[in-house]
């Protein structure tokens, strides 16, 4: 019996040992398991339990245009964020942030219960709104800075700069194709909490600074953008045409002097605009350029030696092309005329006749060449390719219809680029938006020479084609593209625009393409005005705003007159500060441009100036227009955003100021500003005066 009971205990002890031994290996792996398998999760969770991180913008870089004048800057504006371990009581909390926020209690509340490290509640606010936040002290809910891009000039080249979402990344325009060097590193702050979700004193606080983003120079200059969105301004409202377009490039190096579209809306507030007008219809747009494009089949018969200048054509009013009438746009015909007739004329007949000479072949090769049917690759978004007739598709009446500029849809901004390439003598260059990109040191970054892309024409053959182009202007439809004391060049167009059902009636796209000094090309331009009210004809409202734009240009760029007869400008200062005349009567107004050298252009009927383009602090040439509102001011009073002074000398804050309608108190007159009252980033009426402190 005994035996029997040693051997049951040895049985339940080898037993008691075999559970033990199961238990220990059941631990044992469990412990290789967290050890081997999730430590980096365990650690990283430990410091989630005591670690907050919070985020630090980096400083976007600045946007300056080609003499290094601001188009786009960052402020600093304060954002509202969270952290729920801290948050004692949710319900509380989210009802008072709520009714300062203007946000939704429930939606808050269910934010501030999750379970999370960090969260935003609200970017980017007022600073009025920042200060009652934290005035209230709440626990878990703090305050951290962030940059909001500010862009000085309201809406001059929107459609270059682009604009910015909430986490400051590029959306459209330069902000978006330069994003990557814009946009900087961010950085953060981290701070080591107990257990119980205190602040550790002296425990493991850290600061990784942000690195500020790269600042990109621009091919733009900001005083041939506000001649030409000037202009623009003034021919929407005497046209009031639907929309408008004009481009200015140095057809030397390819950059892009201007840029702008009517209509356009303010990058500032973009929001609060249709995105339809974030278009950018300069490069995405494309249309039938109608006899503008006839500079293309110049080029090509006078490149083939199709045709000579002096060789005779007969117009009698139409031209039969497989069984189609082309009709000539002047009833009757020209009649008997030389070549270059045919092109001071825009004869469609004449034209008809040297495209059908030139052949598929040959035209397609200049086509190509010129680049249409393909992208410019130019540094902006969104950009279209225009549309072609398949080659092995196209009939002689295709060839005869893309010789007037028809059957061909082209963009502005690769129309503008063929120009130049003319005007180039020949040497096709790839349009440029972008001059070079600094670093925070001045260092450059990245640089962008002139862009070759190929030889279009033989530049002995490009003098002749000058030559007929000026003629044009001289002698042809294009004489109110003249400019006294200057040679100019360039062709007018008058396209009827198609729709689903063929061509649409009282639907015209009116135009000019040009360069000067025809001799030796500075400025290439492009004018579209898009269905115009009333005239349509090239000719007669495209080629004025061509000849307006390009002589304040001319005169800004210290371009001499070149022909008899005519006094060459003073080679001092050729151009003024812009005066504000906003408020004042408009004989007061005027009275006050005309001191300063420049010429007032009256719009309504009012009697006290409510709005001015360009803005007060601008520079034009001497004699350049105002244009001055007297009903409706274009940016409205009290949207204007106080922009950040800090580090600027006086003058520089004067100006920047001065350029947004605001006024200046200065405390101290010398060294860089350190504080100023009303706060960056704050609203105010134009016209409030700025307390700011130098020292």
């Amino acid at each position: 019996m005994a035996s029997v009971s040693h051997v049951t205990i040895r049985k339940r002890v080898a037993c008691l040992f075999l559970i033990i031994s199961v238990i220990m290996m059941g631990l044992i792996g469990r412990l290789l398991y967290l050890q081997l398998y999730k430590s980096a999760w365990l650690s990283e969770s430990a410091v989630d339990q005591r670690i907050r991180e919070i985020p630090v913008e980096a400083k976007r870089g600045i946007i300056y245009d080609r003499h290094g004048r601001e188009l786009a800057v960052s402020v600093s504006t304060e954002s509202v964020y969270a952290i729920p371990a801290e948050i004692r009581n949710p319900e509380e909390t989210a009802a008072r942030l709520a009714a300062i926020l203007a946000l939704d209690e429930d939606n808050l509340k269910n934010k501030l219960k999750k379970r999370q490290a960090f969260t935003w509640i609200k970017r980017k606010i007022e600073p009025e709104t920042a200060r009652q936040v934290q005035i209230l002290n709440l626990p878990g809910i703090g305050l951290t800075q962030e940059g909001q891009r500010y862009y000085p000039h309201d809406n001059l080249a929107a459609h270059i700069l682009g604009f910015n979402g909430i986490d400051s990344q590029g959306l459209d325009g330069v902000e978006m194709t330069f994003d990557s060097y814009l946009k900087g590193r961010s950085g953060s702050v981290v701070i080591e909490y107990d257990a119980r979700g205190r602040e550790i004193p002296q425990a493991s606080h850290r600061f990784v600074p942000p690195i500020e983003g790269h600042n990109v120079y621009l091919t733009i200059d900001v005083v041939v953008q506000q001649i030409v969105e000037r202009e623009l301004e003034r021919v929407m409202k005497e046209t009031q045409a639907k929309a408008a377009t004009i481009i200015a490039i140095d057809p030397r190096d390819g950059g892009i002097l201007a840029l702008a579209n009517r209509p356009d809306y303010n990058p500032n507030k973009f929001s609060d605009f249709s995105p339809k007008l974030w278009r950018n219809i300069a490069v995405s747009n494309a249309y039938e350029p109608g006899s503008t494009f006839k500079i293309v089949t110049t080029s090509a018969v006078m490149s083939e030696h199709i045709v000579k200048p002096e060789e005779r054509f007969f117009d009698p009013g139409e031209v039969e092309v497989q069984g189609r009438n082309i009709h000539c746009w002047k009833h009757g015909g020209h009649g008997s005329q030389s070549f270059t007739e045919v092109v001071q004329n825009s004869c469609n007949v004449g034209f008809v006749n040297v495209g059908l000479r030139l052949g598929r072949d040959s035209f397609y090769r200049y086509i190509d060449a010129f680049g249409f049917g393909q992208h410019t690759n130019i540094d902006l978004p969104g950009e279209a390719k225009g549309i072609t007739i398949d080659r092995t598709k196209a009939t002689p009446i295709n060839i005869a219809t893309m010789s007037i500029g028809q059957s061909i849809a082209v963009t502005p901004i690769q129309l503008v680029t063929a120009a130049a390439a003319i005007a180039n003598d020949g040497q096709l260059l790839r349009p440029q938006i972008v001059r070079e990109v600094k670093d925070k040191s001045g260092q450059i970054i990245r640089g962008f020479q002139p862009d070759v892309i190929r030889q279009v024409l033989d530049p002995a053959m490009t003098k002749q084609v000058k030559e007929i182009l000026e003629s044009v202007v001289s002698q042809g439809t294009g004489k109110n593209a003249y400019i006294e004391g200057f040679r100019i060049a360039g062709k007018t167009g008058t396209a009827q625009k198609v729709g689903a059902g063929g061509y649409l009636p009282d639907k015209y796209v009116a135009s000019f393409v040009g360069f000067a000094p025809a001799d030796s090309p500075q400025v290439a331009m492009l004018v579209v005005i898009d269905e115009p009210v009333g005239l349509y004809y090239g000719g007669q409202i495209a080629a004025p705003v061509f000849g307006a734009v390009m002589k304040d240009v001319l005169q800004y760029l210290k371009v001499s007159p070149q022909l008899s007869g005519i006094v060459k400008p003073s080679s001092q200062e050729t151009h003024v500060l812009v005066p504000s005349v906003i408020n004042l009567n408009v004989p007061e107004a005027i009275k006050e441009l005309e001191k300063a050298g420049l010429v007032p252009r009256i719009e309504e009927s009012g009697d006290r100036i409510a709005d001015q383009i360009p803005k007060p602090g601008s520079r034009m040439p001497t004699g350049g227009g105002v244009l001055l509102y007297t009903m409706t001011p274009r940016y409205l009073a009290g949207e204007v955003t106080v922009p950040d002074l800090a580090g600027r000398p006086p003058r520089e804050a004067l100006d920047m100021l001065a350029e947004l309608g605001l006024a200046i108190n200065p405390v101290g007159n010398s060294g860089k500003a350190i504080k100023q009252d009303p706060l960056p980033g704050s609203k105010v009426l134009s016209g409030t005066t700025i307390t700011t402190y130098f020292e």
